[in-house]
């Protein structure tokens, strides 16, 4: 179990097996960090070990820069784990997350259980809760681990204490309600992280479904989901299609949070993700050459999984779906062809010219579907082509939209939690 708490004992006085705090850098040309406030005070009381590290290049503040020091004059802390931060005016709340993630893996590697994070040199008037929940989250996406499958080796260690210092008494509501908020985002990416990592027999459109609705029913959402006799009932011709050339049935999953104070004609958000839980191509199959990969091509939906268990812990005055499609894209003797023409849930024909272009059919019928549920906002997220990488690389999302000031407010959020995602033309 992992526990977040606030420390409110001075720098100096932090009784813990790690301190850590980061360092800028002083942005000339010379690699010289700035050591201000506490650390100025400490580099005193070293007899200027920090400075003398500085002169000799060990300690810059560039970014990824790390630096551990044990014992030092004047600490109660055993260690003291210094991370470059870069430029001061370049330095962002997502900056605090990258930093704490970065001292996970750090210590954990190290055999460290638990570590304290000083936060200190705000560059902006962040809210103490959320400066606390970046940390938290950063700390537990830290801590994630992938090969659950190994035989041998497994790597089980992990931070299970984190101690958060550099604030003051009266921030502790705010401070226990960021770092509940921290670890509850944090919890569903690390959910999301675990589906798209399973391999893909053990992880069906079924198995999918199985594992959507539990965690579903547990955070209290509204769950259903729809078999391949209801797809049919629905004509959803687009999805069904792609499905026919895999002996594994294909699910529907919906899962929907309702605000106690929502009312009839107010918004209602749907978040629709891609969960095409392997990709071979189809009858226009894919290179053999990385296709074990295209297990990852139900991340879209994933990621909305994810998405509905942090809301319902959360209860934004908002309702929220989540409209989930699921199947496998497998060539067969049932399988569609190219050339084969269907009929979509909307009444529009598709000519099917590429069996690998598989995405935009699945998620026609389920974006249409989610539009007769009531839905008047639409986000769609989807491993959907690799001409993005061609254009954005591997790092960032394209985001395609009808509604500019919607777009807006997505970009808003994204640059508040670090994602990367730039607008691509419609």
């Amino acid at each position: 179990m992992f526990k977040a708490v606030a420390t409110f004992e001075s720098f100096e006085g932090i009784d813990s097996p790690a301190l850590v705090t980061w360092v800028f850098a002083s942005g000339e040309e010379s690699p010289q960090p700035l050591l201000d406030d506490v650390l100025a005070k400490l580099d005193k009381e070293s007899g200027g070990r920090l400075r003398n590290l500085a002169s000799e290049g060990e300690l810059t503040g560039k970014a990824g820069e790390t630096l551990l020091l044990h014992t030092l004059p004047g600490l109660k802390a055993q260690r003291l784990l210094l991370l470059g931060a870069g430029k001061v005016d370049k330095f962002s709340l997502d900056g605090v997350r990258r930093l704490a993630g970065t001292a996970a893996r750090f210590l954990k590697a190290r055999g460290l259980s638990e570590f304290a994070f000083y936060i200190r040199s705000r560059t902006a008037s962040w809210p103490p809760a959320e400066i606390a929940g970046a940390a938290v989250e950063g700390v537990l996406l830290g801590n994630f681990e992938t090969g659950a499958y190994q035989t041998e080796k497994r790597n089980s260690k992990a931070i299970t204490s984190l101690y958060l210092g550099g604030f003051s008494a009266k921030e502790k509501t705010d401070l226990n309600n960021g770092i509940r908020h921290g670890q509850v985002v944090a919890e569903a990416q690390n959910f999301a992280r675990e589906l798209a990592n399973e391999p893909a027999n053990r992880l069906t459109p079924r198995l999918f479904s199985e594992r959507a609705a539990a965690i579903g029913k547990e955070a209290g959402l509204d769950v259903d989901i729809l078999d391949e006799k209801r797809l049919q009932e629905l004509m959803m011709g687009a999805f069904l299609s792609v499905a026919q050339g895999s002996e594994e049935p294909p699910r529907m999953v919906v899962l929907s949070y309702t605000p106690d104070d929502w009312k009839d004609g107010q918004a209602v958000l749907a978040l629709v993700g891609k969960g095409v839980t392997f990709d071979s191509g189809g009858i226009s199959i894919k290179p053999s050459q990385g296709m074990e990969k295209m297990k990852y091509d139900m991340a879209g939906a994933a990621a909305m999984v994810g998405v509905m268990s942090a809301l319902a812990a959360l209860k934004p005055r908002v309702k929220v779906m989540a409209v989930v499609p699921l199947t496998e894209n497998l060539p067969s003797g049932r399988a569609q062809k190219p050339g084969d023409v269907q009929i979509a849930m909307s009444g529009k024909s598709i000519e099917v010219v590429n069996t690998d272009a598989e995405g935009r059919l699945v998620l026609a019928d389920a974006l249409h579907y989610a539009r007769q549920l009531g839905a008047t906002h639409l986000v769609d997220a989807a491993t959907l082509t690799g001409a993005v990488f061609v254009a954005l690389g591997h790092v960032n999302v394209g985001a395609f939209t009808n509604n500019q000031g919607f777009l807006d407010a997505l970009l808003e959020s994204s640059r508040a939690v670090g994602e990367k995602v730039w607008p691509l033309p419609l």
